[in-house]
């Protein structure tokens, strides 16, 4: 069977999964690869591989066996060295080995976005133990927020309002980070009015961007996305500038999640991820083209059209509120039922549930942004799990 081209991808969960779907409508090869079996990318991939990504000879070997044109991640917990060594061997990584290294860890991203570019960011140090959390959190005064250099989704991250909740927020980072890093940023409190996701595309003819993607969180991780997000033609702007000079720093060719938070006219770097970004599933059903369509034709050096709204659009995720191997849902005629817009449910048929994993996604279209927000909470609302009952 012939295939336009042959993708390894390093992470297989909701995001992955759409991924798979768009570069599969464009004639590719996938291989999905994570740490558990029946991954949601997995289910719609052409072969899968199961073995832990931070396991240097079982990463090199899975990339030795299957030969692929493209190794794509889509998650933090990779031993990026090895995407350093393929590289230079001829393989190509999305965007870049330089990149995955630089923004699957926090500290690094931030170190190019302060340092070296000399954006406008918050103060922070980072901490490798309790001694050094109380040292910079002296340095960047109280409340600061105190979160992993590497995990997902805001897990382990804290914000910290007096002193004696410091050995509780560096214990809470150290248990839910991701990979082997023993470390954390304690960074400055942002009294922000609101925080962005600027989808930013580097594409070989050039760097493109999606309307900003407004976005609320519930313990570091988002609950719910709206794009467009209102802001001012200077802040967006200014977010325009400093996303393309961090990706054009970065390099390589894919969709970049870059965040933002914005205080009056004040646009402040925040973070970096080098793929698809949660809050994006908004575009699943905003735009002409999903973020996952442009990830999968910016890799492939594909034309890109005008990126167009189709209207305000907003996402409401779906959680599940304890662990459980047997699930089942319900309500999915109820929940497209919702009236006032259009309606989109996506179930992630993750084998397993725990307590606040996503585990799917209702989308809502309207003629506002309130509306579309108030339907998508609405559908997603609908949405029960049963949990082996």
């Amino acid at each position: 069977m012939a295939f336009t081209a042959k993708i390894l991808l390093l992470g297989s969960g909701e995001l992955g999964r759409e991924f798979v779907i768009s570069a599969k409508r464009l004639g590719c090869q996938v291989i999905a690869c994570d740490s558990y079996a029946g991954a949601p990318a997995m289910q719609v991939a052409d072969g899968f591989e199961v073995f832990s990504m931070l396991d240097a000879d079982l990463l090199r070997a899975a990339i030795a066996r299957h030969q692929p044109d493209f190794v794509v991640p889509e998650v933090e917990a990779i031993r990026t060295e090895v995407l350093a060594d393929v590289e230079a061997e001829g393989v190509t990584v999305v965007p870049s080995a330089r990149a995955t290294m630089m923004t699957m860890n926090r500290d690094g991203i931030r170190e190019v976005a302060a340092v070296e570019l000399g954006l406008r960011t918050s103060r922070y140090r980072y901490a490798e133990s309790l001694d050094e959390v109380l040292a910079g959190a002296a340095h960047t005064g109280l409340p600061c927020v105190i979160k992993p250099v590497m995990s997902s989704s805001g897990k382990g991250q804290s914000t910290v309002r007096s002193a004696d909740q410091l050995e509780a927020a560096w214990d809470y980072a150290v248990a839910n980070m991701r990979g082997d890093r023993r470390r954390v940023i304690v960074e400055e409190f942002v009294d922000f009015d609101y925080e962005i996701t600027l989808l930013t595309v580097r594409t070989r003819d050039g760097v493109l961007f999606c309307p900003p993607i407004g976005h609320r969180q519930e313990r570091g991780d988002y609950q719910e996305s709206w794009q467009p997000a209102a802001m001012s033609a200077k802040a967006i702007a200014d977010a325009e500038d400093m996303a393309r000079k961090v990706v054009d720093d970065l390099g390589g060719y894919g969709i970049f999640g870059v965040e933002f938070f914005v205080k009056g006219e004040e646009v402040i770097f925040s973070e970096l991820s080098p793929r698809p970004h949660d809050t994006g599933m908004v575009t699943l059903i905003s735009q002409n083209l999903s973020e996952f369509d442009l990830h999968a034709r910016a890799i492939l050096g594909l034309p890109i059209p005008a990126i167009t709204l189709r209207g305000p659009s907003a996402s409401a995720v779906v959680l599940a509120d304890r662990d459980a191997d047997e699930l089942r849902y319900d309500g999915l005629a109820d929940a497209l039922a919702v009236p006032g817009g259009e309606i989109d449910v996506r179930i992630f048929a993750k084998p397993t549930a725990r307590p606040y994993r996503r585990m799917a996604v209702a989308l809502g279209l309207a003629d506002s942004t309130d509306a579309a927000r108030r339907i998508a909470a609405e559908a997603a609302a609908k949405v029960r799990i049963h949990y082996g009952d």
